[in-house]
């Protein structure tokens, strides 16, 4: 049986490359990178035999911490549909225990978790100095191991079995990305710093808090061994046998409770009213603005890349922070960025309503109509967040002379961005995740103009923007100040190019109706 699973486990790790030459060779890639990050940071924790004892543990429990929480966790969001999962593996005839031990197995033999055994034996190798500490190390490198493996499974048998749907996944997707996102400036500033005078006082700090909890203790407890404290050692890795113990009986409990019980089935919501359709007019174009509004509250193809659009100009901000820029200039990033992202995410709308398109076609709605109709919802958020969004950064920076320029840039890239979206997505659909798939889905195609089409949209969308800042810091006109002068230029302009976009647009999807019908039909 046992032969059995870990054949089942290579295999499963096998197909991952069975999938096509592009997604085998995008594979092997993120291997190699992978591979390159493990080699270096195996000899970062084995170097760590030369420095201090006390350097050796702060380092390793605050980053050693932070590699055991990614085990816990990660697993919540990806793992949902678990090849081992419990349910199973049901009709076997072994006892629940057996069952529990063989998954552990099974979970064991991963990527992540062979890497986990090599930095276990850096981490031996950087505590070699004494023999009690190795010791140790071998022991604390045992209980760190065996908490991820213990720790993964749980987590991904939780996440079968309480966060089976769509949404959560690309809920927690999103979240994963921000917290990527937001920890940039954390590592350039950790690669750019003196690590004796800036890194590692705040590891320290850091450190004492994470040594006591259960993330840090196995971690911290060969520190101790070095400094001859038998009882914190003791103490310590009493915390982390305690911690595994809590794992594997949570584990072990879990699988008898989903393995005596039906899978959940997905809860179906009802609605009442007519939603946003009562709020609008009953004309052809607030019925299709209705319809749009509708589609960015609860599509997920929507709702996932308008959440996904703050954090865009996150690690923008972070690299010019270190690299010294000014926060005036900086100040001219967030919310113009944000605006054209917003503006230029509906260049494919057209495609997203794959068959549903032949009502408009079929009813022959007027082109402007179902152009105006579309871009609602990129007006009734873009607008208030050009306008606050730009009062709030001029406040926090203090420069409120800037803030008629701010709002003339940001409200121009957002109009401009609408504009070429109206004509782009008239012209030159592609294929887009199918209705009810998940935003992270793409279809394939036998040809596709999608990174063609983005590329080119988006660097039009962007080229209206440098009329404006050209007038913001290259003013013409004498008599008036160059903010006022930006703000004059820069609503103007894009409200011409988003003008011209919808009847240009719509006079598109007139003629090309049953085309762009024939199309999506085909996604």
């Amino acid at each position: 049986m046992v032969e059995q699973f870990l054949r089942l486990k290579l295999t499963l790790l096998a197909n991952t490359f069975r999938r096509g030459p592009l997604i085998a060779s995008s594979m092997a890639l993120v291997m190699l990178y992978s591979a390159v990050l493990f080699i270096i940071a195996i000899v970062a924790v084995a170097s760590l035999r030369e420095t201090t004892p006390e350097i050796a543990g702060v380092t390793l429990v605050v980053f050693g911490s932070i590699v055991l929480f990614g085990f816990l966790i990660m697993p919540l969001g990806w793992n949902a549909d678990d090849p081992l999962d419990p349910r199973r593996f049901s009709y076997l005839p072994v006892s629940r225990l057996h069952l529990a031990l063989l998954l552990l197995l099974g979970g064991a033999v991963s990527i992540p978790t062979i890497m986990l055994i090599g930095l276990g034996v850096a981490q031996v190798v950087a505590w070699s100095g004494g023999a009690a500490s190795a010791l140790i190390a071998v022991l604390s490198a045992l209980i760190v191991i065996l908490t991820a493996v213990v720790g993964a499974r749980l987590s991904s048998l939780i996440a079968a079995r309480y966060l089976s749907t769509r949404r959560l996944r690309e809920a927690f997707g999103i979240i994963a990305v921000t917290v990527v996102i937001a920890s940039l400036p954390l590592v350039v500033f950790l690669a750019l710093s003196d690590y004796q005078s800036q890194v590692l006082p705040a590891l320290r700090r850091a450190a004492a808090v994470l040594e006591w909890t259960p993330l840090g203790a196995a971690f911290s407890a060969p520190a101790a061994s070095a400094a001859g404290d038998s009882g914190e050692v003791l103490a310590k890795l009493s915390i982390s046998l305690g911690f595994l113990a809590v794992l594997a009986a949570g584990w072990y409990l879990l699988i008898g409770y989903v393995l005596s019980r039906p899978e959940r089935s997905a809860v179906e919501t009802y609605r009442s009213g007519l939603g946003w359709f009562r709020l609008m007019p009953a004309t052809p174009l607030g019925a299709i603005a209705a319809r749009s509004l509708s589609y960015w509250a609860r599509d997920a193809r929507y709702f996932v890349a308008l959440a996904a659009i703050p954090i865009i100009p996150i690690g923008m901000v972070a690299a010019l922070l270190v690299g010294g820029i000014g926060a005036d200039v900086i100040a001219w990033i967030p919310v113009p960025v944000m605006c054209l992202f917003l503006g230029w995410s509906a260049h494919n709308d057209v495609a997203h309503d794959n068959t549903a398109l032949w009502t408009h076609v079929s009813a022959h709605t007027h082109g402007a109509d179902d152009r105006w109709g579309r871009i609602v919802p990129g007006l009734l958020v873009g607008i208030p967040l050009a306008i606050v969004g730009s009062i709030i950064t001029v406040t926090v920076v203090g420069n409120v002379v800037a803030l008629p320029g701010l709002i003339g840039l940001s409200l121009c890239v957002l109009f401009a961005g609408l504009g070429v979206s109206s004509v782009s997505s008239a012209a030159f659909p592609y294929a887009a995740p199918l209705p009810g798939h998940g935003a992270f889905i793409q279809p394939q195609a036998l040809v596709s103009n999608a990174a063609t089409v983005q590329s080119f949209t988006f660097a039009l969308s962007a080229l209206f923007a440098v009329p404006v800042l050209g007038v913001v810091f290259f003013n013409p006109f004498t008599e008036l100040q160059p903010n006022w002068a930006a703000f004059l230029v820069g609503v103007p302009l894009g409200l011409i190019v988003l003008v011209i976009g919808v009847y240009w647009g719509g006079r598109i999807m007139v003629r090309r109706g049953p085309e762009l019908l024939a199309l999506s039909s085909q996604n």
